[in-house]
């Protein structure tokens, strides 16, 4: 059985990269409206595929990728518990 990645990236850096350009461009949207208008609003759903549909997912997704491979979830007896994965 595969256990499913969710919102993470393959590495740190590309998710930060991910989230720099995600919260660049919504930030860029709502900034430059007093000086371009409201055509800059069209940068906002730019975002979205970059942070994975929201900031929230974004986070979610950081965390998972920072964890990825460090902790597994164990299940027994109709409980799980997160433990750290033995060291290779």
């Amino acid at each position: 059985m595969t256990e499913s990645k969710g919102f993470a990236s393959s590495s740190v850096p590309r998710h930060l990269a991910r989230g720099v350009l995600g919260f660049g461009a919504l930030v860029a949207a709502f900034a430059l409206v007093p000086r371009y208008g409201p055509i800059t609003l069209l940068l906002a759903p730019l975002a979205l595929p970059a942070l994975r549909g929201c900031p929230t997912c974004w986070t979610i997704g950081l965390v998972q990728t920072i964890s990825h491979g460090r902790v597994r979830r164990e299940c027994a007896d109709d409980r799980c518990e997160l433990r750290l994965a033995p060291r290779e």
